[in-house]
């Protein structure tokens, strides 16, 4: 009897998932040093302790998803996707606007930013109707479901406008759909595009060499002549078109997008930023210049260094081998993502890994290309590091749905 009772007992400890849990931990407590230093000495010290308070809100609901019941998680999932959808819309009424875009709302002292919840209430409302029954995401009435959850959100994200968080939505459809077993080839066609766009505004070269590089990739697929004469013909166009469009944009448009083909352009203008991070990434030399040491750190020479440029700052002062390590878990947690989604027998739970795994490589992706000046500023934060309360919660929250799923399977294997 008594092995029987320590063996019920192990089960909760052996079924955690100290790993994926650690990790996380771990880019928490990096973030927070990194918000300590980048507001030191300013009037901005406010925005560390207010990232502390959400760090412990954060670990109170990741520990409490881990431990829910999967039937919970199952019934509420609509119900989450209900009250994001309905915050959504209320932003639109008593939002608050910040740098332009009207995506929080104020409750007391306290901010909600509706758009993170949305990531996950899209995702688990995604999960269960995919892990339904006689679902087959091949069939278009099925396909048309699922985009029909996404839409919505990224919809009204958009009009805040917010088209860094609503490209979120859209790249976790992506990675859902590879993953529930969409056509490849169709996959393979959206993202290449976006490619092929950005490659025609550099330049005819540069867009001839993608486009061949694309559409010898769309032959390797081997599908039939027609479908791939006519995807070859789409690239072609949008390689010629995207010119065009760019030329009858508005002034400020064209900045932006100039400002992420080359930054150095406008060095006092659009692309301060990016060159002042460029600047504090490079200049941390091997092993940095020390922890609150970083010269373009403290001398506040990049804008608002502690949300979307955060990146900048452990690497600074803690040079190349700071920058790996962050890089190293942000990765580290992705892949403990897919693996949990790869072993977990339930759909629901694989479906729920791989679209956090996609949110996350999103995520660390354009924010540390914005860092180091090869993605395009588009205000995503680095996952668990970049200042933000809501989003601090709602990525531990995804954190947590990750270590249940893992927690679930090992008490399932255990059986």
């Amino acid at each position: 009897m008594e092995d029987i009772i320590f063996e019920s007992e192990k089960k909760p400890v052996i079924s955690f998932d100290w790993i994926t849990f650690i990790i996380i931990i771990s880019l928490v407590a990096v973030g927070l040093m990194s918000i300590y230093s980048a507001t030191l000495g300013s009037n901005m010290e406010v925005f560390f302790a207010r990232q502390l308070f959400s760090a412990g809100i954060g670990l109170i609901v990741m520990l409490a998803i881990v431990f829910m019941p999967d039937s919970w998680i199952r019934f509420n999932a609509f119900i989450v996707y209900g009250i994001s959808i309905a915050l959504l819309l209320l932003v639109f009424i008593i939002g608050r606007e910040i740098n332009g875009t009207k995506g929080w709302i104020r409750f007391g002292g306290l901010s909600l930013q509706p758009s993170e919840l949305a990531k996950i209430g899209a995702l688990v409302a995604v999960a269960k109707f995919i892990a339904k029954k006689g679902i087959d995401i091949r069939v278009w009435r099925d396909l048309l479901s699922v985009i029909l959850f996404i839409l919505p959100p990224a919809f009204l994200i958009l009009l805040q406008p917010d088209f860094g968080s609503a490209s979120v939505m859209i790249a976790m459809m992506g990675g859902i759909l590879f993953w529930a077993g969409f056509d490849a080839f169709t996959l393979y066609f959206i993202v290449s595009v976006p490619f092929i766009i950005i490659s025609s505004l550099k330049g005819t070269w540069w867009m001839v060499a993608i486009t061949t590089i694309f559409t010898v990739g769309a032959f390797i697929f081997r599908r039939n002549i027609v479908a791939t004469v006519i995807v070859a013909a789409i690239f072609v166009s949008a390689g010629v078109v995207a010119p065009l469009v760019y030329e009858g944009l508005a002034p400020h448009q064209k900045e932006r997008i100039d400002t992420f083909l080359n930054p150095g352009s406008n060095p006092l203008g659009a692309g301060y930023n990016v060159m002042q991070s460029l600047m504090a990434v490079g200049s941390g030399g091997v092993s940095g210049k020390g922890f609150t040491q970083g010269t373009q750190t403290q001398l506040r020479y990049i804008p608002m260094q502690w949300t979307d440029f955060i990146y900048a700052v452990p690497s600074e002062e803690f040079g190349f081998v700071g920058g790996a390590i962050v890089i190293a878990l942000h990765f580290g947690l992705i892949w403990r993502a897919i693996i949990t989604a790869s072993i977990v027998a339930n759909k629901f739970y694989s479906i729920i890994c791989i679209g956090a795994a996609t949110i996350f490589f999103y995520h660390t992706t354009i924010n540390i290309g914005m860092a180091i000046g090869i993605m395009p500023v588009m205000g995503i934060p680095l996952p668990f590091m970049s200042y933000g309360g809501t989003s601090l919660i709602m990525t531990m929250g995804l954190g947590g749905l990750i270590l249940n799923a893992h927690r679930q399977h090992e008490l399932k294997r255990s059986v």
